[in-house]
């Protein structure tokens, strides 16, 4: 498979699979929702079920344009509807949970139901980002930047495996993993440099496959050449980086934002860990944000 640089790349890549995929879609009431399935279906890459209060979309040109591909399950209540998703997930009946307006606490509940929920026990829930950059010629994939606070190193490890594989997914045979930190050195006054170094040790073992890993290191040595050549720094990752590891939520939102903001980065996010992927968006994301996002858990979908 060739390796997918760009979502474009990605896009027409879902395209030539000639499947769509079947999403359950909770509370849709949004003009950026409604535009990211709109052009999901436009794509030929989805099937949509809209879960919620249907006075709120009956007037949606997509449920005209694409009547065969779209399901309206009318549930006044935003609770019941989430409730409603997650059981369709359960049974198979779709591939694919996205939030919509609905609170986040809301939605979470029903997927971490102990009883009814979608989250297998021992799995991990974390957030998966992959993003487009202007500056840097392939598309960059890192997390958490929305779910685990402080990632131990157990759930690292889980992170690391989700990662990998979306990287294999989007044809990226021996992806090199960027365990990031402000400096180059362990020191215990970090705790989690001394993790990297476990991780690394388990990286060499095998234990996550074909990957290339290093660290600590900064953002601008793992993706840029030059600034470890400066620096006299002789890493495996040689500033190519296609996974970038974030000691903390804080840093890895905070890049996030930024590269959003001022470097002009169109972002994808995902939940991984639940038994299919859930398309969790920020409230100030774009539709064409959310579409992306759509589109990442599309070939995420394909075990």
């Amino acid at each position: 498979m060739k390796e997918i640089r760009t979502f474009d790349e990605l896009t027409a890549h879902l395209k030539s699979l000639k499947t769509r995929k079947k999403i359950a879609v909770v509370c849709a009431y949004d003009e950026h929702t409604e535009y990211a399935v709109s052009r999901a279906l436009d794509e030929n890459i989805a099937e949509i079920v809209l879960l919620g209060d249907a006075d709120k979309t009956k007037d949606y040109p997509l449920l005209k344009k694409h009547a065969q591909y779209v399901t309206v399950v009318d549930i006044k209540d935003s609770d019941e509807a989430a409730a409603e998703a997650v059981r369709m997930v359960r049974d198979n009946e779709v591939e694919i949970l996205m939030k919509g307006i609905i609170n986040t606490d809301n939605l979470l509940r029903a997927i971490l139901n102990k009883e009814k929920g979608i989250l297998p026990k021992g799995k991990v829930l974390t957030h998966l980002a992959v993003m487009e950059i202007p500056a840097y010629d392939k598309l960059l994939f890192f997390l958490d930047a929305a779910v685990i606070p402080y990632p131990t190193l157990e759930q690292r490890i889980e992170m690391i495996k989700y990662a990998v594989t979306a990287c294999n997914q989007f044809g990226i045979e021996e992806p090199k993993v960027a365990l990031t930190h402000c400096t180059e050195k362990v020191n215990p006054k970090f705790p989690f440099t001394l993790d990297y170094e476990t991780l690394k040790e388990m990286a060499k073992a095998g234990d996550f496959g074909k990957v290339i890993m290093d660290g600590p290191m900064d953002v601008k040595t793992a993706c840029d050449s030059e600034s470890g050549d400066i620096k006299g720094i002789a890493s495996p990752i040689n500033g190519q980086a296609d996974i970038l590891m974030f000691p903390n939520i804080e840093s890895g939102n905070t890049f996030y934002k930024s590269m959003t903001r001022f470097a002009k980065g169109e972002m994808a996010g995902i939940l991984q860990g639940p038994s299919c992927p859930i398309v969790l968006p920020s409230r100030s994301d774009h539709g064409l944000s959310k579409y992306y996002s759509i589109a990442l858990a599309c070939l995420n979908s394909n075990k």
